[in-house]
């Protein structure tokens, strides 16, 4: 079964993204992070995108089945990072965002489960991703589909002086 077959969920349909969808992906990548902090600069992200985001990267978009040439409500965006313990090159979730008018259906959870599938498909025996400490919203989701903590990112920052 492909993973695209997976996806079942009313009133949805999950379409393969490619590298042309390159402005909707800077979209929700913008919204996700102003959604979370609306002071915090958005600039860099395209950038992000550019260097990231190829035939090796897969991409997956949802869309309403009563308008589904329509913008996606949804998407999620698969990069590639290399486990710190074992070395091992496994699946990474760039991207996972739903637009706010259609969260708590379920859409999330199973855009997790295209990507779990298609990991598996592909031999990958693990998929990660980050979650910002304050989004309460996707750790309860992510935990309750059995991600884990692992480890815990610090950083410091110094003023700019000017």
């Amino acid at each position: 079964m492909a993973a695209e077959q997976s996806f079942a969920l009313a009133g949805y349909s999950l379409r393969v993204g490619s590298t042309l969808d390159r402005a909707t992906v800077v979209k929700f990548m913008e919204r996700t992070y102003s959604e979370l902090n609306p002071q915090q600069p958005i600039g860099h992200l395209a950038a992000t995108v550019d260097r990231y985001l190829g035939r090796e990267t897969p991409l997956w978009w949802v869309t309403t089945t009563a308008n589904p040439s329509d913008s996606p409500v949804a998407g999620l965006w698969l990069g590639q990072a290399t486990d710190q313990r074992s070395g091992v090159l496994h699946p990474y979730v760039l991207l996972l965002y739903v637009v706010p008018d259609h969260r708590r259906r379920g859409i999330a959870m199973a855009l997790l489960m295209v990507a779990e599938t298609w990991a598996q498909q592909q031999g990958h025996r693990q998929i990660s991703l980050q979650v910002f400490s304050d989004n309460q919203a996707a750790q309860a989701l992510y935990a309750s589909l059995g991600y884990q903590p692992e480890a815990i990112l610090m950083k410091k920052e110094w003023p700019t002086y000017g």
